[in-house]
């Protein structure tokens, strides 16, 4: 498989939310696309900052770039989408994968939310597996990635993949499963067709939880993942790394954010409408999760 084209990456971390959001541009139009922006959020006091995406559009300012795209690799469960508010900003179209129907028809039963539109209306573009679109004179392409959730996606930009909850550095092995939705053996599947690519690919993780109090990083490529990720490298079969997956994920409490995250994010990072008395609410359902490991 040939891959033509070397984006400029540059990856902004978020320690609160420990994620990566990136802006991807084409150096010979600086036309460029935002990856997982994060709406900042305290969930201790209800506040929302827009610190984060403001610095994407600094950055992008700065360095005289044109924002061709704003694009989700899924509904995240541990940070706000800022996707909305930067199309309020700039007026660029949104993007997800088109299965987020499917983790909107399941959370729309969680939340009993009859009246949440599950159609992916609230993105402007919702991607199919191997479709291809443009940054710039960069060619891109899709990649259905699932496993983390039911609506993961890669996205193959020149020589770089944007691979967010699938493989993480190296040191930190692979994605959790145990969402709603999710599969530890659909998440193998996607591992190895990201591991299918060339060799050189960098590969662009969206979270690193710095392990052992390393500094944070984010960038790696196929073949330094197929040499040295903590449960690719011990894992030679599927079953071996569903055995793995799932005996680390029955010991993982929930994000702390996931009830408060989806049901923004399924709606492409919208927050609830205010109410009659101009303040918005975030719904809580009770129980929703009542297997998992308390933190």
């Amino acid at each position: 498989m040939t891959m033509t084209g070397k984006p400029d990456v540059t990856g902004f971390y978020d320690p609160r939310t420990f994620s990566i959001q990136y802006v991807v541009a084409d150096p010979a139009t600086k036309k460029c696309a935002l990856i997982d922006p994060v709406l900042d959020y305290d969930e201790k006091s209800g506040s929302v900052k827009t610190e984060n995406a403001d610095r994407l559009l600094a950055f992008v300012a700065e360095n005289g770039l044109s924002i061709e795209w704003i694009l989700d690799t899924h509904p995240h469960a541990d940070h706000f989408s800022a996707a909305q508010y930067l199309k309020s900003k700039t007026g660029a179209p949104t993007a997800i994968g088109a299965q987020v129907v499917e983790v909107q028809k399941l959370w729309k039963e969680i939340y009993n939310w009859p009246d949440l539109a599950a159609d992916g209306s609230q993105w402007d573009k919702l991607f199919t597996e191997g479709e291809a679109f443009n940054i710039g004179e960069l060619k891109g392409r899709v990649l259905f990635s699932p496993g983390h959730t039911l609506a993961s996606i890669s996205y193959v930009i020149g020589d770089a993949a944007f691979i967010h909850d699938t493989l993480f550095m190296p040191d930190s092995g692979t994605a959790r499963c145990d969402f709603p939705g999710g599969s530890a053996s659909r998440l193998w599947n996607s591992m190895q067709q990201i591991l299918s690519l060339p060799d050189e690919t960098r590969l662009f993780t969206g979270h690193d939880y710095q392990p052992g109090g390393r500094e944070p990083l984010w960038e790696s490529t196929v073949a330094e993942q197929k040499a040295t990720n903590s449960h690719i490298s011990k894992c030679a079969t599927e079953a071996e790394f569903v055995a793995v997956r799932e005996a680390r994920d029955a010991t993982l409490p929930m994000p702390k954010l996931i009830l408060h995250a989806l049901q923004v994010n399924i709606r492409g990072g919208r927050l609830p409408e205010p109410e009659a008395n101009g303040t918005a609410y975030l719904k809580i359902p009770l129980g929703a999760l009542s297997g998992a490991v308390w933190g």
